[in-house]
């Protein structure tokens, strides 16, 4: 198990006492940790009017964090397709390919990343690009980037960029299992959004592996399982990092987007014991008990690959922690030195 590729998740989330600027910074600076330590890839989310995370366009962070890195994966954790017109998302996406050869993923999500309002202005109207053209608009942005799946499309008409020499790894994001089974019948790699801590995860799993049809680019299924994790020199000390994060979670599920603050804040606030008592998912401990609880959820998931979204109100903190998890992991080995590519 230990073999098993780990990878990174993160929002370029700013902490109370930071610019979207820093948070940035941080992400970028995880990035290059992230690749120091073994890690496979370094995905960033779409998120929209979030006074809390600046990860707002995918494309323009993949391209500084490549930029700033020589050799992890890059890619969009995900891009929430319904927003965009699928040949601008194919037009960017085949462009930091020829930047970056080899090393882009287009994570594609279903998802708006943001409130209905804010939806509706990103895309022009509250009816412009629905959710139910997801699918179509799917197989047309796959078909810009070489993977043609049926006789016409977007692709019959225009191009993505003019003479591509490789294409960008597409991988279909999902936390239902209505994205499970529509990644499993186009022979997609699929991802899961354990990490949203919203359940569902062995269903959407066994959906997908029950769905997966063999394809162009993939032969058998792949699936990817992300956690929320933090790891420390002990348990009650990860706790405490983690509580930043369970306790602005727990804000967002009753509806208020409170900002990431400090370790000690979290603990002190007023509704602490209400987050604290808040079922989770999440993954914290010592190095060995977070290896322990990776290793439980790929077997019980069967994921192929983990992906870790390590929140924390300060940058050392994911460093160490991101840190520690590699050296029990084992991801420096030379197995793991190489770039992520999915199997065929």
């Amino acid at each position: 198990m230990e073999h098993m590729p780990l990878s990174v998740l993160d929002l370029a989330t700013v902490s109370s006492d930071a610019t979207s600027a820093q948070a940035l910074s941080d992400a970028t600076e995880l990035a290059v940790k992230s690749e120091e330590f073994g890690y496979s890839r370094f995905w960033v989310a779409e998120h929209h009017n979030m006074n809390t995370v600046a990860s707002t366009s995918p494309a323009v962070l993949i391209a500084h964090v490549a930029a700033s890195t020589k050799n992890i994966k890059v890619g969009s954790g995900g891009v929430m397709l319904p927003n965009h017109a699928p040949l601008v998302i194919a037009e960017q996406f085949a462009l930091l390919e020829a930047l970056h050869p080899g090393r882009i993923d287009l994570g594609i999500g279903r998802a708006p990343g943001s409130d209905r309002q804010t939806m509706a202005v990103i895309r022009g109207s509250a009816a412009a690009l629905s959710v139910e053209d997801f699918p179509r608009d799917l197989i047309d942005v796959m078909g810009l980037l070489g993977d043609v799946r049926t006789d016409h499309g977007l692709w019959n008409k225009f191009s993505a960029t003019p003479v591509a020499t490789s294409s960008p790894e597409v991988v279909l994001l999902g936390s239902s299992g209505f994205s499970a089974q529509l990644a499993g019948v186009l022979g997609l790699p699929f991802t899961f959004a354990n990490h949203f801590d919203t359940g569902g995860t062995l269903e959407a799993a066994e959906i997908y592996r029950e769905s997966f049809r063999p394809s162009p680019t993939l032969d058998e299924p792949y699936t990817i399982v992300s956690a929320s994790v933090m790891a420390a020199t002990d348990s009650k000390a990860a706790d405490k990092l983690a509580a930043p994060s369970r306790l602005r979670k727990y804000g967002m599920r009753t509806g208020r987007f409170w900002s990431l603050v400090t370790p000690d804040e979290a603990l002190a606030h007023p509704e602490w014991s209400k987050a604290e008592a808040m079922p989770s998912n999440a993954i914290n401990g010592t190095p060995d008990e977070v290896a322990l609880g990776l290793q439980q959820l790929a077997e019980q998931t069967q994921a192929n690959e983990l992906f870790l979204h390590c929140s924390s109100f300060g940058l050392a903190e994911r460093v160490r922690s991101l840190e520690l998890i590699a050296e029990r992991w084992g991801t420096q080995t030379e197995q793991h030195l190489e770039v992520a590519t999915l199997p065929r």
